[in-house]
């Protein structure tokens, strides 16, 4: 059994993911910060922590951990010229700076297993330009920069990688999706036609956390249909 740290598992990626590694028979501990939540899994046990605040309480976790997976984020599509410096600086706090404080938090619970894994998450819109999406492009292309910055420095203690994701059918994406016409115009723009579930991208996470990716560090792993790569 190993002990996981799933920070933002309330809902969407980081839900399947922890109830994922619970039922393959895990430790998991889940964060939540707006949306108190319980689990009725018998190994997934959830704690309140507001990744936005220098202050972290963490004391309910061992001594060893095994894996942290880091799933805020937000999805705010507006024209550039509307984005004011003190938003840039919200999103950064929340998906970077957010990430970067637990995990110096934690450092020394990961180095004590023998083979830790750190997983970040990012976006297509990193290296794919979309209208819209400057805000967001801007901190997952710094959470990019950290993961293999990291993947260096904590090597070979800690692997760590990151998954950019397409549109995904979680509460993050609700207003981009909130329709069938939308749900269908977006499915339309990948090559397989659909769009990515929650379990899709949980699925390659858990890979990244497990013992069968010990050889995969400073990777930056797209699931996204196709769109990435492929023109059809």
């Amino acid at each position: 059994m190993k002990n996981y740290l799933i920070v933002g598992a309330s809902s969407g990626i980081g839900k399947s993911l922890a109830e994922s590694l619970a039922k393959e028979g895990n430790k998991v501990y889940g964060t939540y910060c707006n949306h108190p939540t319980e689990s009725n899994l018998e190994n997934l046990e959830y704690h309140y922590l507001d990744v936005t605040k220098d202050e972290q309480d963490l004391s309910f976790l061992p001594e060893t951990l095994d894996g942290f997976a880091y799933c805020p984020g937000s999805i705010h599509l507006v024209p550039f010229k509307r984005i004011k410096s003190e938003d840039f600086i919200e999103d950064f706090n929340l998906q970077v700076l957010g990430g970067i404080r637990v995990l110096q938090n934690i450092l020394t619970q990961l180095k004590a297993s023998k083979n830790a894994s750190v997983v970040f998450f990012s976006t297509i819109a990193v290296q794919s330009g979309f209208n819209f999406h400057t805000k967001v492009a801007v901190s997952k292309g710094a959470l990019e920069g950290l993961t293999k910055s990291l993947a260096a420095e904590l090597s070979p203690t800690i692997r760590v990688n990151a998954i950019a994701p397409s549109i995904t059918n979680t509460p993050l994406a609700e207003k981009l999706l909130n329709t069938d016409e939308k749900k269908k115009a977006n499915a339309d723009r990948h090559p397989l036609k659909k769009i990515g579930e929650p379990e899709d991208i949980a699925n390659m996470a858990a890979f990244l956390l497990s013992d069968k990716a010990q050889w995969i560090t400073g990777q930056i792993i797209h699931i996204d249909g196709g769109m990435s790569t492929l023109k059809i």
